[in-house]
């Protein structure tokens, strides 16, 4: 049963997801955006109260990953990345999640 090209073009546009592009692109925004802002606000807590910034951007980054990790293990985070998509996967944070994800997967298999 062999297709002819018009047929096979409409069996592709019928099985393939139409995806919202600009709601995708929104999401991502605002929850990168959101991401940031908590780093910001962090680092602006840590620095009026005595820090460098050095200092301060070390423990911002320990905290952001911590938290990161406890969302992941509370099943949290995953549910922040199915809605923001790469908005909440590029940051540090997405790192820590990839990395603990699969950690966590393997410990409930047991």
């Amino acid at each position: 049963m062999e297709m002819n090209k018009d047929a096979y073009n409409a069996y592709v546009k019928e099985v393939t997801p139409v995806n919202p592009v600009w709601k995708n692109i929104v999401r991502a925004f605002v929850t990168g955006g959101i991401i940031c802002t908590v780093g910001q606000v962090m680092m602006n807590w840590l620095t009026a109260y005595g820090m460098d910034e050095k200092t301060a951007g070390a423990w911002n980054l320990l905290a952001l990953i911590l938290g990161s990790i406890v969302l992941t293990g509370f099943n949290v985070y995953p549910k922040i990345v199915k809605w923001g998509g790469a908005g909440a996967l590029v940051p540090i944070t997405g790192f820590a999640n990839s990395v603990v994800s699969p950690a966590i997967e393997y410990r409930a298999d047991e």
